[in-house]
């Protein structure tokens, strides 16, 4: 009979209501074990509807629970106190993105899980989706890239809603926040570029006052020869998700549920679907991080792979504002 992982569940949020509640009561691996918010009515209500004990301090949960794992979903300014606090314990951590909001925290972050001995796996929903490593597989055919174009968007009605309408509290706008996927696949398929060129907005809604972005344009340079650009706005619709990769024998292009290859004239020549196109289930990254846990899987999104995100975004941030090309290898340090 299998043991199941206690988990505790560190914000309550919509990411966590909607997304990973229901994912642990469908998990095969896990269960909930308490839950934590800094709002105490939240927790009462939330921890009264799924009987577990609630609290809003983290580090008191941590103390008189003790789960095997916590799952962050908070807002980005405060998800380092929440990393600390589990390394500090000794709990792992299945954390929403970004995995930190700058370079100097991502290394801090880093060095934290490596010297208390943690897994912490984001949860960056693609890299556990058939589709996208089959896209990695097949971008071998293409030859040596030369252009790349990545395009996220959709309509958000009031950008200017709650934390993630201030820069501060967000580390970034839609770039930092939905565009953190992109970047992943990106990162991912093409490695961290030599430079970037990054203009940013936030006036989609005049009158609002916000000043994390809405939207945002990254040109990208390898020194290999391939160019591109990434496109995000949270302010345009309809909602798009598209990465194109084309070298000397044709293209890759990657969207939800569908990768598609097709030769220098466009005929495509093998395509990929998987219905339903979406979504990744929860409960299947929540069984994974067990798994990983159990040490019977690899974990794919830890701090490592997570590092060069945080200075690409800096990067582009640092572009947008002196209106000059960038190269994010200088943020590593």
């Amino acid at each position: 009979m299998t043991v199941r992982k206690r988990a505790a569940m560190v914000g309550l949020g919509g990411q966590a209501t909607s997304d990973h509640l229901p994912g642990l009561a469908r998990c095969h691996l896990a269960e909930l074990a308490a839950v934590c918010d800094v709002d105490a009515a939240r927790v009462a209500a939330v921890a009264d509807e799924h009987r577990v004990p609630g609290f809003t301090d983290v580090e008191q949960l941590l103390k008189e629970v003790r789960p095997d794992f916590v799952i962050a979903a908070v807002p980005h300014h405060a998800g380092q106190q929440v990393v600390a606090a589990c390394a500090k314990a000794g709990v792992h951590v299945m954390k929403e993105k970004p995995f930190a909001t700058d370079p100097h925290e991502a290394s801090e972050l880093a060095a934290l899980c490596g010297k208390a001995g943690i897994e912490l796996m984001v949860t960056v929903q693609r890299r556990f989706h058939p589709v996208y490593p089959a896209a990695l597989a097949l971008l071998g055919q293409i030859g040596a890239p030369y252009l790349v174009e990545g395009r996220y968007t959709f309509h958000c009605p009031d950008p200017a809603a709650g934390w993630r309408g201030r820069a501060k509290l967000a580390g970034g706008g839609c770039l930092a926040d939905m565009g953190y996927h992109l970047i992943d696949l990106l990162l991912w398929y093409l490695g961290l570029p030599d430079r970037v060129l990054a203009t940013i907005s936030a006036t989609a809604v005049p009158g609002a006052e916000y000043d994390a972005e809405d939207t945002a344009l990254v040109h990208l340079a390898y020194d290999s020869g391939l160019h591109g650009s990434l496109l995000v706005s949270r302010c345009a619709g309809p909602k798009t998700e598209r990465l194109a990769i084309t070298g000397p024998h044709g293209t890759l292009v990657v969207e939800r549920g569908t990768v598609r290859l097709s030769d220098p004239a466009g005929q495509v020549v093998e395509s990929l679907v998987r219905e339903p196109a979406w979504p990744c289930p929860p409960a299947r990254l929540i069984d994974r991080f067990c798994r990983v846990l159990d040490g019977t899987a690899a974990n794919p999104s830890g701090p490592a792979e997570h590092l060069p995100h945080a200075v690409f975004l800096a990067a582009a941030y640092a572009s947008a504002t002196t209106n000059r090309p960038t190269e994010p290898k200088e943020f590593l340090a």
